[in-house]
């Protein structure tokens, strides 16, 4: 009498490189959201139009002010 087992993988892997890929990305995003000029750009994003122009600051005008230093010059 023979027995057989046959095993099915509910949760199938992707390929090696698609896992690497996708887990770089994900890392590249969790990197860039949790950047202080990133989460400084949202606080500002949260602010009402009266407070920023108390900062001097225009609503189109934020990443402009948080990035001034690098990259607007």
């Amino acid at each position: 009498m023979a027995h057989t087992i046959s095993y099915t993988d509910t949760y199938p892997k992707a390929p090696l490189f698609t896992r690497m890929v996708e887990g770089f990305a994900n890392w590249i995003d969790t990197f860039a959201e949790n950047h202080p000029r990133l989460r400084a750009v949202k606080a500002l994003q949260a602010l009402s139009d009266t407070q920023l122009a108390e900062r001097g600051i225009k609503r189109e005008e934020i990443v402009h002010h948080v990035f001034r230093d690098t990259f607007y010059r």
